[in-house]
C-alpha cells in the first residue's frame, strides 16, 4: 500500500476549518450543532441518542439556519408520536427567532422542518403516566412530541418562555451572551471531543495539540 501524501494547502485548510469551527463555537454556541446538542445535556432537555448521532441530528438544522436566524434552545424528542409503536423516531428540534425547526438525520439522507412563529396556533402540553407530550398546532398540522416525563416540563415552560420573549419584542435584536476566554485545556478538550465523534481524525487532533501547546 503507498504512502498517501497530504499537501501543506490541505492541512492548512484543515486547520483553517477547524479554528473556524471553534471560534464559532465560543461566539455562539448555539449556532453549531455540538453546541445545540451540548445545550440539551446542559439543561436536561431531552433524551434518546448518543452525542455522535445527537450531533448529526442537530447538523441537519445548523445546515438549514437562515441569514441572521438565531437558536435560543434546542431540545429532544420523539416525533409526531401516536404510540410507543408508531412515531417517527428521535428528532432534534431548535426555537429560533423565526421559527421552530425540527430535523432527523437519516442512514440514507435526512429530514427538516420548519414552521414560522406566526403560523403556530398553539402549543399544548400534558403529561402521561411515562412520557409528557408537546402538541404543536399549525394550520396544516399537529405535530405530537413525546418527551422524557423528567424533563417535559422544563422543556414546555422554557419553550413558552422564550416564545413570549420573543412576541415582547419582535423586531429587537436578542442579547448575546458574553462568553468567557476560551483556555488551552478548553480548546483542548473540544479538539478532543470533535476527534471521538469522528469530526476530525486523530491526525487532525493531534496536529492542533501540538499547534496550541507550541510544540
Amino acid at each position: 500500500m503507498g504512502v498517501v501524501s497530504v499537501s501543506t494547502d490541505t492541512i492548512e485548510e484543515l486547520k483553517a476549518t477547524i479554528d473556524a469551527k471553534v471560534a464559532k463555537l465560543a461566539e455562539d454556541p448555539l449556532s453549531c450543532a455540538e453546541g445545540m446538542y451540548q445545550f440539551c445535556i446542559d439543561n436536561t432537555f431531552g433524551s434518546g441518542f448518543n452525542e455522535k448521532w445527537g450531533v448529526k441530528h442537530f447538523k441537519v438544522l445548523e445546515d438549514n439556519l437562515m441569514n441572521g436566524e438565531k437558536i435560543h434552545m434546542t431540545y429532544i424528542g420523539m416525533h409526531d408520536y401516536q404510540s410507543t409503536t408508531k412515531h417517527d423516531g428521535y428528532y432534534a428540534y431548535a426555537i429560533s427567532n423565526k421559527r421552530i425547526m425540527f430535523g432527523q438525520k437519516t442512514m440514507t439522507g435526512e429530514k427538516f422542518k420548519a414552521v414560522d412563529h406566526e403560523k403556530i396556533n398553539d402549543i399544548s402540553f400534558e403529561i402521561g403516566m411515562w412520557l409528557g407530550f408537546l402538541t404543536i398546532d399549525t394550520p396544516q398540522e399537529k405535530i405530537k412530541v413525546a418527551l422524557d416525563k423528567d424533563s417535559a416540563k422544563s422543556i414546555n415552560n422554557h419553550i413558552h418562555q422564550v416564545l413570549d420573549a420573543l412576541k415582547s419584542k419582535p423586531t429587537d435584536a436578542q442579547p448575546q451572551a458574553v462568553s468567557a476566554p476560551i483556555s488551552t485545556a478548553d480548546e483542548l478538550k473540544k479538539f478532543k471531543e470533535l476527534c471521538d465523534m469522528g469530526v476530525i481524525t486523530e491526525d487532525e487532533f493531534n496536529a492542533k495539540k501540538k499547534q496550541l501547546l507550541g510544540i
